[in-house]
């Protein structure tokens, strides 16, 4: 995830630069492999890795060549499932994108051979804005009006994500839209499975019911995937809007009502406790009923099974997050101090309320 923090200032030993834990950067070969595609050449090349803690799923870093800026993506060092982190689709995504109404960092390079820098990575560039995931600037906080436009925003991105014709921007291959929606309950109980450590609060209660009232899956559209406010860059004045969606490496083709359940129900509303640590919350936001008229009105989907999405996504991440409780405990990590875990319990209690109808 691109957010804003701030870049970190590493010495440079022996031509490697150690960034973050065991995820370092061969600057010389990096150069090398650059040479002239991109502006700059014969500058020297600057590569910073951006703040420790941006880039959960990704590590990212500035690179520059004189006044040019760019953003490298790679794979962090350990993932908690072989799909995540998959740049060459990131890469496929972005570059369909191109030409049409969604916000989206424009990429420049794709490097697909990993004895370059470690890792595959992608090289794209540099967006200004703010990521309102991890803060907006005073003047919005101040602005009842900018917030509410700013919410809306990201209702729009998915509007028009979700308005793309995928097959004309070639992405066919991309993932297995016949059969999307059926396949996920599957696909996310074997996966908790797969680094069990522990039983989940409602856990049962929601792979009874996920599986009992699955809806008929919306037309297939392409998915971001991890749509919330954590991953969008908006931009710093009025009108608000989105300066470009990024991290697209989970994205693929299946139901994008998933997406749209997932930014809902990650939202937070007066007097409600969040699902997940710094949640949607800002004064003057507008409510989870106002966007989805916003959202029906600007695609035309159906919208009656609203609740079932926002279960399976909060379903989906906390089986995500649970990877990561998983390792640090087997890794020997006490409880008190492997905090992911109290907030995977937290989705999924927060899931069964979307599910029972106490939270809408």
């Amino acid at each position: 995830m691109m957010e804003e923090y701030p870049i970190l200032d590493n010495k440079t030993k022996g031509g490697r630069q150690p960034m973050m834990s065991d995820v370092t950067l061969d600057v010389a070969a990096l150069d090398a492999w650059i040479g002239d595609r991109l502006p700059g050449a014969g500058e020297p090349l600057g590569v910073e890795r951006m703040g420790l803690g941006v880039g959960m799923g990704n590590a990212l870093f500035v690179v520059r060549r004189g006044p040019h800026s760019w953003v490298l993506r790679r794979p962090p060092a350990v993932r908690n499932h072989p799909s995540a982190a998959n740049t060459e689709r990131e890469w496929r995504i972005l570059e369909a994108l191109d030409g049409t109404p969604v916000p989206h960092p424009t990429p420049r390079l794709y490097c697909d051979d990993p004895s370059v820098v470690g890792a595959t990575f992608l090289i794209m560039d540099l967006v200004h804005g703010f990521c309102p995931g991890t803060g907006v600037p005073d003047w919005i906080a101040m602005d009842q009006a900018a917030a509410h436009e700013l919410g809306m925003a990201y209702v729009d991105g998915l509007i028009a994500l979700s308005g793309v014709d995928w097959r004309a921007a070639g992405l066919e291959s991309l993932g297995k839209p016949e059969g999307f929606l059926e396949r996920q309950v599957a696909r996310w109980v074997a996966q908790l499975e797969g680094y069990r450590v522990r039983e989940l609060p409602e856990e049962g209660y929601l792979r009874r019911w996920l599986e009992a009232n699955r809806p008929p899956m919306s037309p297939a559209a392409i998915m971001h995937g991890d749509y919330s406010p954590f991953n969008v860059m908006a931009a710093n004045d009025r009108p608000m809007r989105l300066a470009a969606i990024i991290d697209w490496d989970t994205g693929t083709i299946g139901d994008p009502l998933l997406d749209f359940g997932h930014l809902l129900a990650r939202w937070v509303e007066p007097g409600e406790e969040a699902p997940i640590p710094r949640g949607a919350s800002l004064p003057g936001y507008p409510t989870r009923a106002e966007m989805a008229a916003r959202y029906a009105a600007g695609t035309g989907r159906d919208l009656s099974a609203l609740a079932y999405y926002e279960a399976l996504s909060l379903f989906k991440l906390g089986v995500i997050l649970e990877g990561t409780y998983a390792r640090g405990r087997k890794g020997g990590l006490p409880d008190s101090e492997n905090l992911i875990g109290a907030t995977v319990e937290r989705l999924l209690i927060t899931a069964a309320e979307f599910a029972r109808g106490t939270r809408r």
